[in-house]
């Protein structure tokens, strides 16, 4: 069985900024055990409901280009920082299309 956790490894190689890392780790916690469902397009829903809980912002409306959350401060000058715009641009993207590539092989 596949599970949206798997999606999550590896970890990608650049972030937007340092809180990033950490909602990546606590997304794929958070789906660890959950069957990978049968379409990108259920994969991309369910990823981005679980980014607005983790985050706690509906990325689909929020007009900031990054938040700050205290629990994904771990050290560092942009520590806790979230890049809400990288999230769009980037790390949800990918998910979405390793997804793909899993359901297509």
């Amino acid at each position: 069985m596949r599970f949206v956790s798997d999606l999550f490894d590896p970890e990608p190689a650049r972030w937007g900024l340092r809180g990033d890392p950490w909602v990546w780790r606590a997304m794929s916690e958070k789906l660890a055990g959950v069957a990978l469902p049968p379409s990108a397009g259920e994969v991309e829903r369910l990823l981005r409901a679980t980014f607005d809980r983790v985050v706690g912002v509906e990325l689909a409306i929020e007009a900031a280009p990054w938040v700050f959350r205290e629990e994904f401060a771990h050290g560092g000058l942009s520590s806790g920082s979230v890049h809400l715009d990288t999230w769009r641009a980037e790390l949800l993207p990918a998910l979405v299309d390793r997804a793909r590539a899993r359901l297509d092989g």
